[in-house]
């Protein structure tokens, strides 16, 4: 018997090769750059969040129209609308920069960030005097969507398999 690493021309290292491929795949498909263990667990994530914030427009709104009425209800789903944009594009833009090298990975998340920061700024200012704006029921279902989007963030974290390695280089 042979050793397939003592005799290059045996053909069993790119059998054994492609064995491992198929059951711990490394590249996703389609594309030529492995897929990072990251990957699911943002897009869990994001599914989860985006429900999260669903049911916070359904059942606050039901809430704030039953306790200060429709207006009440239309800023509870504004504010959920918002929570659920601001998750919306904390996971697109890791989910974006992970294809990319470790400078432009920062430089698109620092980016989204500061469009958050921006975006939150301009809205917190177009709606703080609107008429049709109940601040109280659009301050807690903001305040509801960042808990929880946090909470759904941790429960996604902890329930993932991961593996015991890091992504490969």
């Amino acid at each position: 018997m042979s050793n397939p690493i003592q005799n290059p021309e045996s053909p069993a290292v790119p059998e054994a090769e492609a064995a491992s491929e198929a059951v711990f795949p490394t590249k996703a498909p389609g594309t030529a750059k492995p897929q990072s263990s990251a990957v699911p667990i943002l897009k869990r994530s994001l599914l989860f969040g985006l429900v999260y914030a669903a049911a916070i427009a359904v059942i606050g709104g039901g809430v704030a129209w039953l306790t200060v009425g429709p207006v009440g209800a239309q800023s509870v789903v504004i504010g959920a609308v918002m929570a659920a944009v601001f998750l919306g594009i904390t996971a697109v833009s890791i989910l974006i920069a992970l294809k990319y090298d470790i400078v432009a990975f920062f430089a698109i998340v620092l980016g989204a960030w500061l469009l958050k920061f921006v975006l939150f700024l301009v809205l917190a200012i177009a709606l703080r005097d609107q008429p049709w704006i109940n601040t109280a029921s659009l301050f807690l279902a903001l305040i509801a969507g960042v808990i929880g989007s946090l909470v759904v963030d941790v429960v996604v974290v902890m329930k993932t398999r991961m593996p015991y390695i890091s992504d490969p280089a």
